[in-house]
C-alpha cells in the first residue's frame, strides 16, 4: 500500500533525463539543501591560485596574442599560427600529450582575459578546450584514440568541433535524427554508416575532426544491446567522402567560424565510436558528465572577463565626461549602474575562482556548474547594459572608439549555448537539485524502483524528521562560523537554507510529480538556490583575500544583493501555496536591497585608478598601444584624476565670481587630447 501511494508522488523520468540527473557529483549545493549547512566545512573548501607556470603563460603568450588580434574581426592567419605554435589548442591536454596540462581556473582565467579583447578569439581557443572531442578523449577515448589524436590536437594540428544542435532537437537530446547503422563490412570488420544534418556548430567551417552525436542503430544486435542502442559519440574526420560544411551562420555579426555541417552515408570503422564498439549508446552520459565540469569553465569566464572590462571601461569613462561641468560618475542617477557593476563583479569573480576550485578538486559540480553558467552570463549582460546607458551616445555609434558594443552585441550568445538560460532555470537547477542534492528524495525513489518497502519506510520517516526540524529552523537565526563585519551575512544565509529546505518539501509533499511541470515555481526555486551559493562565494572570498577592510563596501553589497534577490524569489514560493500549507511558511524577511549610501561608497571605487580597481579588473587585457581607445580613455582617466584638484579648485574660483571662464572647458579638451596622443 505504502509503495503504490507514494508512486503517485514521484514524476516519470525519460532515460536522457535519468542519465543527466547521474551525471556529476554533489559538492557545496548538498549543504545548501541540507537546511543547516556547515560553513565552516564549506569555506574549508580549496580558494585556488595560479601556479608560476600558468602565471608565465598568462603574461606571456597571452598578452602577446591579444596585442596581435583585431577585436573587432575574426582572427587572422599570422593569430591562428600563433595560437598553433604556443599550445592554445592543447591548455587542458596533459604534458605527456603534447598539451599544457593547466588547471581549470588557469583556463577560465585565460578564456576570460581573451574575451577582454575579443570575442572571436576566445571562441576559437575555447572550444577545444572546452566541451568536445577533446575532454571526452580523455576521460573515455581508447588508448588508440588518445595516442593518435591528443597530440595532434595540442599541436593544432587537428581542428575539433562538437556537433550536437540539429534543426529538430536543441535541448532535447532525445530528438536526435542523426543515425548511424552498424553493419559489418566486407572484410568482416564492424563499420558504421553516418548521415546527419546539424546547425550552430562553433568551428565547424574550419575543422578538421567532428564529435559527432547520433542515435546508433544496430539492425543485426552486432553489439549485443539491441537495435536502438542509443546516443552515441564518434570521432569524424571531415575530409571523408559525405561530409558537408555548410555556409557559414552569422551569429549576431560576432565574427568567429560557426556553421552547419551534414553528411550522407559516411563510412566509418566502428572504433572511430568514442571509447570504442563498448560505449555505444553512452553518449549522453558521456556530455552530461562533460557538462558537470565543463559548464562550470568556459562562458563564466568570458562573462567575469565581460564585465571586469565593463567595470575598466565605465568607470574611467564616468570621471572622464561631463556634463554641467561636473563628471557624471559623481551624479546619483550614474552612481547607481556604477554600483551594480562593482558590486556583481565582486560575486562573478567569487563565484569564478571558488566554482573553478571545485573543479580542481576533483568535483563535477553539476547543479552548480549549471548555476554559474546560468548567473554568469545573465549578470554579464546586465552590467553590458548598464554600461551602454551610461555611455550614452558614445556606446551606440559603432566604430574602432565604441568600447562597449561588441559586448553588447555579443551577450545573447553565452546565454543561448551549453543549455539555453531559460530552460536551465525553470528545468535544471532546482529539478536535478532537488533530486540529486536532497538527503531523501533519490533514497525514496530508488526505494520505489525496486519495490523495496522496507527502505522506502525508512526513507520517509527520515525525511519526516528532515521536514520538522526546517520547520523549527527556518525560523530561527542561523549560525556564523566567523567573527566580525560578516555574521550576519552567514546567520541569513543560514535561514535561507533551512526555510528553501522547507519550502522544497512542501512542494515535493503538495504537487508531487506535478512539480516537474511547474516550471515558474521550479525557477523561483532555482533563484534561491543560486543566490544562496553566490552569496557564499562573495562571503569565501572575502576570507580567503584576507579579510581586506577596503573591500567591505563591495562584500556588503553584494551579499546584501543576494539575500534581496532571496527575498524576492520567496514571495514568489509563497504565492504558490493556498491553504493549511500557507501557515507552515515563516514570514520573516530575509534581506533588502543594498542602501543608496553602500552603493556611493562601491562606486566611488570604480571611479578611482589605483591598487583596489586593479585587482577588481585584474587579468584583463590594457593594450600598450597608446593609439588604441581604451589606452586613450584610460590616460585620459588617470590624467583627469591627478588633474583633479587644480580643477576643483579652478571651479571654486570660478563660483566666487558667479561665472566659469568661457575658455576653460575648449583649454581643458586641448590638454586633454595632448596629454593622450603624447609619446
Amino acid at each position: 500500500m505504502l509503495l503504490k501511494l507514494a508512486k503517485g508522488k514521484v514524476p516519470r523520468i525519460s532515460e536522457t533525463e535519468r542519465q543527466a540527473l547521474e551525471a556529476g557529483t554533489v559538492w557545496v549545493d548538498g549543504e545548501l539543501f541540507s537546511g543547516r549547512p556547515d560553513f565552516g566545512r564549506m569555506l574549508r573548501e580549496p580558494w585556488p591560485i595560479l601556479t608560476e607556470r600558468e602565471r608565465a603563460f598568462l603574461d606571456g603568450p597571452v598578452e602577446t596574442v591579444c596585442t596581435m588580434a583585431d577585436p573587432g574581426k575574426e582572427p587572422s592567419p599570422e593569430v591562428w599560427r600563433y595560437l598553433k605554435e604556443q599550445g592554445f589548442f592543447g591548455l587542458a591536454i596533459p604534458p605527456e600529450y603534447g598539451g599544457h596540462g593547466f588547471s581549470a581556473l588557469a583556463l577560465s582565467t585565460i578564456f576570460g582575459k581573451l574575451a577582454s579583447r575579443s570575442l572571436p578569439l576566445s571562441a576559437i581557443v575555447l572550444i577545444p578546450n572546452s566541451v568536445g572531442p577533446g575532454e571526452l578523449l580523455l576521460e573515455y577515448g581508447t588508448p588508440e584514440q588518445k595516442a593518435h589524436y591528443l597530440p595532434r590536437l595540442a599541436r593544432g594540428d587537428e581542428i575539433p568541433c562538437f556537433a550536437l544542435t540539429e534543426p529538430e532537437a536543441g535541448s532535447d537530446a532525445a530528438s536526435l535524427r542523426s543515425e548511424g547503422v552498424l553493419f559489418r563490412g566486407r572484410d568482416g570488420q564492424l563499420a558504421l554508416r553516418l548521415t546527419w544534418q546539424k546547425r550552430y556548430i562553433t568551428l565547424a567551417p574550419v575543422a578538421t575532426l567532428l564529435g559527432l552525436a547520433f542515435r546508433l542503430r544496430d539492425p543485426g544486435n552486432l553489439l549485443g544491446k539491441g537495435e536502438d542502442v542509443g546516443i552515441t559519440v564518434a570521432l569524424v574526420p571531415t575530409h571523408l567522402p559525405g561530409v558537408k560544411i555548410g555556409d557559414r551562420h552569422d551569429p549576431l555579426g560576432v565574427p568567429f567560424p560557426n556553421g552547419p555541417t551534414e553528411g550522407k552515408d559516411v563510412l566509418v570503422p566502428a572504433e572511430a565510436i568514442l571509447g570504442g564498439p563498448a560505449c555505444a549508446g553512452l553518449g549522453w552520459k558521456m556530455l552530461m558528465e562533460a557538462l558537470s565540469a565543463g559548464r562550470a569553465i568556459s562562458l563564466p569566464a568570458q562573462s567575469v572577463g565581460g564585465a571586469k572590462y565593463t567595470a575598466r571601461v565605465v568607470g574611467a569613462y564616468s570621471m572622464v565626461r561631463k556634463q554641467f561641468g561636473i563628471e557624471i560618475g559623481r551624479f546619483e542617477g550614474i552612481e547607481e549602474p556604477l554600483a551594480r557593476i562593482g558590486g556583481l563583479l565582486y560575486l562573478m569573480e567569487a563565484a569564478r575562482v571558488f566554482t573553478c576550485g571545485g573543479v580542481d578538486a576533483g568535483h563535477r559540480p553539476s547543479v552548480l556548474s549549471a548555476v554559474s553558467k546560468y548567473h554568469q552570463t545573465e549578470l554579464a549582460r546586465a552590467l553590458v547594459q548598464d554600461g551602454m546607458d551610461v555611455m550614452g551616445g558614445a556606446a551606440i555609434c559603432l566604430g574602432p572608439r565604441n568600447l562597449m558594443a561588441r559586448g553588447h552585441i555579443g551577450a545573447p550568445i553565452g546565454i543561448t549555448v551549453e543549455g539555453a538560460n531559460i530552460l536551465t532555470r525553470t528545468l535544471i537547477l532546482f529539478g536535478q537539485g532537488a533530486i540529486r542534492c536532497h538527503p531523501y528524495v533519490q533514497r525514496e525513489m530508488r526505494a520505489l524502483e525496486t519495490g523495496d518497502a522496507k527502505e522506502l519506510r525508512k526513507a520517509l520517516l527520515g525525511h519526516a524528521g528532515f521536514f520538522l526540524k526546517n520547520l523549527v529552523r527556518s525560523r530561527l537565526p542561523g549560525r556564523s562560523p566567523v567573527a566580525g563585519p560578516t555574521v550576519v551575512y552567514y546567520r541569513k544565509l543560514a535561514r535561507a537554507s533551512a526555510r528553501f529546505a522547507l519550502l522544497t518539501d512542501l512542494a515535493l509533499l503538495s504537487l508531487g510529480s506535478r512539480l516537474k511541470k511547474k516550471e515558474k515555481l521550479s525557477g523561483r526555486f532555482a533563484d534561491v538556490l543560486s543566490w544562496m551559493y553566490l552569496g557564499f562565494c562573495t562571503l569565501r572570498r572575502f576570507e580567503a583575500e584576507g579579510r581586506r577592510p577596503e573591500d567591505l563596501p563591495l562584500v556588503r553589497w553584494a551579499a546584501e544583493h543576494t539575500l534581496a534577490r532571496i527575498q524576492t524569489a520567496f514571495e514568489g514560493i509563497r504565492q504558490n501555496f493556498e491553504g493549511p500549507l500557507r501557515i507552515l511558511i515563516p514570514r520573516g524577511r530575509i534581506g533588502a536591497p543594498p542602501s543608496d549610501r553602500l552603493g556611493a561608497e562601491v562606486a566611488s571605487i570604480l571611479r578611482k585608478p589605483g591598487e583596489q580597481r586593479d585587482r577588481l579588473t585584474a587579468d584583463v587585457f590594457l593594450p600598450a598601444d597608446p593609439g588604441e581607445a581604451l589606452a586613450r580613455l584610460e590616460r585620459a582617466f588617470v590624467l583627469t584624476w591627478e588633474d583633479a584638484p587644480e580643477a576643483a579648485a579652478a571651479r571654486a574660483d570660478a563660483l566666487q565670481v558667479d561665472s566659469f571662464p568661457a575658455e576653460e572647458p575648449v583649454q581643458a579638451k586641448a590638454r586633454a587630447l595632448a596629454a593622450t596622443i603624447a609619446p
